[in-house]
C-alpha cells in the first residue's frame, strides 16, 4: 500500500498503524482485524491462539540470553469507537479510516481515528517484528470489544497466558504511567410507548457543535451533554406549553459525552409553535453563555414547520422519559479530596432514541470504589422505577487496584528517567482498563499501563502525535531489554 506517514521512526510502526487502520474493526466487527494477525503470527512462524469472539495471543520466545527471564505479557485491544460527524459519508463496516498528517499530528478524515487502541496494536506487531531486540519471552494479547464493555478481556481464556508481568498499552498520556483504574457497567432504561396520531406544526431542535469525549477521562472537564441540554429545555417547554414529543435522539456510545442532539416537538399551530420557539432560543442563548469557556462550539437550530401530522409520544411517556433524564446521574458525583482530587465515581448518559414502540437510554456509571459503584447502580434503579422504566445492567468490568511494590513500574520509571531526564508521572484514571479483568484472573499479576499522547478519543477530533509514538516505542523497547535481564 502507499503509506502517508514518513520522516519517523522506526518507520514499521506508522506502516502497521495504516495497514490496520484499512482494515474496518468498530466494536463487533473485528473478524477481519483478527484474521490479520493470525496470518502475521503464522507468516514469522510464531505459536498463536484465537478463540470464538476473535481474541488473539501471539507468543515469541526470548531473545538469546533471556531465556531465564520471566516473561512479560503487552496487551491492547483491536476494536475501537466508530463516530463521524454530522453529514460525513463513512460506513465503518467496510471503510477503512481516511487518515490525515498534518504538522506531526495524525487524524482522520471526519471520523474517530482508532489510535485508541490501534497503536497498541501496532506497537506490539513491531516489537514481534523486529528481532534485533532484547527481551524476554513475549505474549501478545489482542483483545475485542473493549469500547462495549472489555468483553473479550473478561472472554478470554487466561489459562492460555504464562505471563506475571503485564504491560498494557492503552493509557494516553505520554510520560504518565496508569497504576489503578476505575470499574464500570452499562445501564440500560427502556420504557415502551404507543404512539398517537397528532396534527399541527413541528417544532425541530437541533443541538451540536459539543466537544464530546470519553466519559471516565473527559468527565471532569464540565464539557457539555447534548442529551441533557435537550432534556433541559424540552422540559421548559412542557411547564410553559402544551407540546407533543414527537422523538428524541442523541448519542452513538454510552461511553462517549454526547455531542449531539435532535428532537422534533409538535403544537396545536403554528402560533403555539412560535410562542415557545422564542422560549427555545432564550435557552439556547443561556446555554451559549454557560458553556462559553467549557464547550464554547455548542449550537442549537431552532425551527417551526406548518401542517404537520405526526405519530407523536404519549404526553405521560414523554414526561416520564424527560422527567428521567433530568434526574438521571450524569457527571462526576464523588472526587477524592482526601488525596489528589481525582475523580472516584461519576456517570455518563450517552445515549438517547425513541423508536416507534420504544424510549431507551443508556448510562455509563464508573467508580474506582465497588460498594460506591453499587450505590450508583441502585440510585440509577430507583430512577428506573419512580418513572416506569426497565433497568438492565450489563457488560459490568472490575477496576484495578493500585499495589505497594511493582517491579515494572520501578522498570519503566527507571528506563524513563534515563531516556529521557525526566521522571514518569505515577497516576489513577478514571476510565476501564483491561488490567482489571487480568488482574482478577492471573494471582500475582504486576501490571502497568503506558502509551503515547493521543487526544479527543471517542469523538471525530481524535488525534495521535506522531513524535509522541516514536518516543514512547524507545522507551518500550528499553523497559523490554531490562527485563530481560
Amino acid at each position: 500500500m502507499e503509506y502517508k506517514i514518513s520522516g519517523y521512526e522506526p518507520e514499521k510502526l506508522f506502516h502497521y498503524f495504516e495497514e490496520i487502520s484499512a482494515i474496518p474493526r468498530g466494536s463487533g466487527n473485528e473478524k477481519g482485524i483478527s484474521d490479520f494477525l493470525v496470518a502475521f503470527a503464522k507468516d514469522h512462524g510464531f505459536w498463536v491462539y484465537q478463540d470464538d469472539v476473535h481474541n488473539v495471543i501471539i507468543k515469541k520466545p526470548a531473545s538469546a540470553g533471556a531465556e531465564n527471564a520471566p516473561a512479560v505479557m503487552l496487551q491492547g485491544h483491536i476494536d475501537m469507537v466508530c463516530d463521524k460527524r454530522a453529514g460525513v459519508e463513512h460506513d465503518f463496516e467496510r471503510d477503512g479510516i481516511d487518515l490525515v498528517v498534518k504538522d506531526g499530528v495524525l487524524t482522520a478524515n471526519g471520523t474517530t481515528l482508532g489510535a485508541d487502541n490501534g497503536i497498541a496494536v501496532a506497537l506490539m506487531l513491531t516489537v514481534l517484528d523486529d528481532d534485533s531486540l532484547v527481551h524476554p519471552a513475549l505474549e501478545c494479547v489482542f483483545t475485542t470489544d473493549e469500547e462495549t464493555g472489555l468483553v473479550g478481556a473478561e472472554t478470554l481464556d487466561k489459562s492460555q497466558i504464562d505471563a506475571r508481568i503485564m504491560v498494557n498499552l492503552d493509557s494516553e498520556e505520554e510520560g504518565v504511567a496508569t497504576v489503578s483504574c476505575a470499574g464500570g457497567v452499562v445501564a440500560t432504561l427502556t420504557r415502551p410507548v404507543v404512539r398517537e396520531q397528532v396534527d399541527g406544526a413541528t417544532l425541530t431542535l437541533d443541538i451540536s457543535g459539543l466537544q464530546g469525549g470519553h466519559s471516565g477521562s473527559d468527565i471532569h472537564l464540565e464539557r457539555g451533554n447534548g442529551d441533557l441540554i435537550m432534556a433541559r429545555i424540552i422540559e421548559k417547554l412542557m411547564r410553559t406549553g402544551a407540546p407533543h414529543l414527537v422523538n428524541m435522539n442523541g448519542g452513538t456510545k454510552d461511553n462517549a459525552i454526547n455531542r449531539e442532539c435532535t428532537a422534533v416537538l409538535v403544537y396545536a399551530n403554528v402560533a403555539e409553535a412560535e410562542a415557545a420557539a422564542k422560549t427555545a432560543q432564550a435557552m439556547v442563548d443561556d446555554v451559549t453563555a454557560e458553556l462559553e469557556v467549557f464547550d464554547p462550539g455548542f449550537t442549537c437550530t431552532v425551527e417551526v414547520v406548518d401542517g404537520a401530522s405526526v405519530e407523536a409520544i404519549p404526553d405521560a411517556d414523554a414526561r416520564a422519559f424527560i422527567s428521567a433524564l433530568r434526574l438521571a446521574p450524569n457527571g462526576v458525583m464523588r472526587r477524592n479530596v482526601a488525596a489528589d482530587g481525582s475523580v472516584e465515581v461519576s456517570s455518563n448518559i450517552g445515549v438517547v432514541q425513541t423508536s416507534d414502540d420504544m424510549i431507551t437510554f443508556l448510562l455509563s456509571p464508573r467508580s474506582s470504589i465497588t460498594s460506591l459503584q453499587e450505590d450508583v447502580k441502585e440510585r440509577i434503579q430507583t430512577l428506573a422505577d419512580a418513572f416506569g422504566f426497565n433497568a438492565l445492567f450489563e457488560n459490568e468490568y472490575p477496576g484495578w487496584s493500585y499495589v505497594e511494590h511493582s517491579h515494572v513500574r520501578d522498570v519503566f520509571k527507571e528506563s524513563y528517567r534515563e531516556l529521557f531526564g525526566t521522571e514518569l508521572r505515577i497516576e489513577s484514571i478514571h476510565a476501564g482498563l483491561e488490567c482489571g479483568l487480568f488482574a482478577a484472573a492471573l494471582p500475582g499479576l504486576d501490571a502497568i499501563a503506558v502509551g503515547p499522547t493521543l487526544a479527543n478519543v471517542h469523538t471525530p477530533d481524535e488525534r495521535m502525535e506522531l513524535a509522541s509514538s516514536e518516543r514512547f516505542y524507545q522507551l518500550l523497547v528499553d523497559a523490554l531489554r531490562r527485563l530481560a535481564a
